[in-house]
C-alpha cells in the first residue's frame, strides 16, 4: 500500500460584514469549501469526508473577487464559480435544487423536495442541505421554513438572516429568546 500526499489546497480568509469566510480552492481553482471561521473545525470535516486529506495552504484564492463582489452587492457574482462535486448522488442532487433559488428567493424543505422530484424525502433533503460544503455558493441559506420563519444553518441564525436580508429575501425573523 503506498501514501499518498495530500491534495494541496488554498485557503483563503476574506473578511465580510457576516465574518471571515473560509474559501478553499483546488489547484485547478474549483471550489471545495465556503464557510465561516467560527465553523473552521465543521469545514474541516467535511472536507475530509468528501475529498479526503486536504493540506491547506494559506493564500489568494481565484473565487476572492467573487466573494468581495457578492458581499458589496453583486449578488449574482458567485453563480459562475467553478465546484468540485462531491457527496452521494442524492446529495448532488438535493446541491443542485439549491442552485435553482435564486437570489432574493426562498424555498421551503417541501419545496426543495418537490423540486428536485422527492417529495416524500423532505428529512432527507434537509440532511443533504445541512451537508452542504460549499455554503453562500450552493445557496442553503435559501431555504427556510414552511411557514417563511427562519430554520436551522450551519452558520447560525443571525448569519442566514443576513444573507437573506442582504439578497432581499422576504422571510419571518425569529423570536427573540
Amino acid at each position: 500500500m503506498r501514501n499518498r500526499r495530500p491534495e494541496p489546497a488554498v485557503l483563503d480568509r476574506i473578511p465580510t460584514p457576516v465574518g471571515e469566510a473560509l474559501v478553499v480552492t483546488d489547484e485547478a481553482g474549483a471550489l471545495l469549501a465556503f464557510d465561516f471561521e467560527d465553523y473552521e473545525r465543521r469545514m474541516r470535516r467535511l472536507l475530509a469526508r468528501y475529498h479526503g486529506e486536504v493540506a491547506l495552504v494559506p493564500g489568494r484564492s481565484p473565487a476572492r473577487s467573487a466573494v468581495e463582489a457578492y458581499f458589496s452587492g453583486e449578488l449574482s457574482a458567485l453563480e459562475a464559480l467553478p465546484r468540485r462535486r462531491a457527496g452521494t448522488a442524492f446529495q448532488q442532487k438535493v446541491w443542485d435544487g439549491l442552485l435553482t433559488i435564486r437570489p432574493g428567493e426562498t424555498l421551503s424543505y417541501r419545496g426543495l423536495a418537490e423540486r428536485i422530484g422527492a417529495p416524500t424525502a423532505v428529512r432527507a433533503v434537509g440532511l443533504a442541505n445541512g451537508a452542504n460544503p460549499i455554503g453562500v455558493v450552493v445557496p442553503c441559506h435559501r431555504v427556510i421554513g414552511a411557514d417563511g420563519s427562519l430554520t436551522g444553518y450551519g452558520g447560525g441564525l443571525p448569519r442566514k438572516a443576513w444573507l437573506l436580508k442582504h439578497e432581499g429575501a422576504r422571510f419571518k425573523p425569529a423570536l427573540a429568546a
